[in-house]
């Protein structure tokens, strides 16, 4: 059964079975402790037609996926917009976000991807502690450690400590869109699954969290290097 297709089994303290398409085309499937793998099967089976509509879709978003070089004219996101790199003699860094444009060192070229990435980390942690500062008394509740780093196929993730992970680049996302990451991580640290209660909260913070959401599923491919 899906011999095509792979398909990664988690589970967790949780009462349903879920099913979702990672952003490199993988299958999670986040299922009940106490369900035998036998009920799992039983039930993908029954949601074979889903599965492979949900990767049809996947596919069909990913073509937005870009392939970049570090060259001048190319494009790089950040907030929501794209600037343009130059490639530079001089320049005080590496790598500068000024006058709209991304300015890069000629003789960093070949490490243009680890600047760039550091750039979007240490920029991301400034907005996106603001956004917590923004929303945390909100929702009524005090995060304990922000980290950006390389999350894989998630944009953010929080532990059971209370602790928040964010990917680098949430920070290639428009205001609305990082507003909506942050948001849903923090009620995260109230409500541990994706339960009608945690949407409801979610809703009473961000009435419009759906745009964010289709946002992501049509750009996320993109917001790459």
């Amino acid at each position: 059964m899906f011999e095509d297709l792979e398909i990664n089994i988690k589970r967790s303290v949780r009462k349903t079975l879920s099913i979702y398409v990672e952003r490199d085309g993988t299958i999670s499937v986040l299922a009940p402790k106490g369900l035998r793998r036998k009920n799992i099967d039983e039930i993908l089976k029954q949601k074979e037609y889903l599965i492979y509509k949900y990767r049809a879709e996947w596919q069909g978003l990913n073509r937005s996926k870009k392939n970049r070089e570090y060259i001048s004219g190319q494009s790089f996101m950040y907030l929501g917009r794209s600037y343009s790199l130059k490639l530079i003699d001089k320049l005080e860094k590496p790598l500068l976000l000024k006058d709209g444009r991304f300015f890069l060192l000629k003789s960093e070229k070949d490490n243009a991807k680890e600047h760039f990435i550091n750039f979007y980390k240490e920029h991301g942690k400034i907005k996106i502690l603001n956004r917590i500062e923004e929303f945390k008394n909100k929702i009524d509740v005090n995060p304990g450690r922000v980290r950006i780093m390389e999350l894989q196929n998630r944009w953010a993730s929080c532990t059971a400590e209370g602790n928040i992970n964010f990917h680098w680049k949430c920070i290639m996302a428009p205001y609305i869109v990082l507003d909506y990451i942050v948001v849903h991580e923090l009620i995260h640290l109230i409500h541990k699954n994706h339960t009608q209660e945690f949407w409801n909260e979610v809703d009473k913070i961000l009435p419009k969290y759906q745009d964010s959401i289709a946002w992501l599923k049509s750009h996320g491919a993109s917001m790459d290097l």
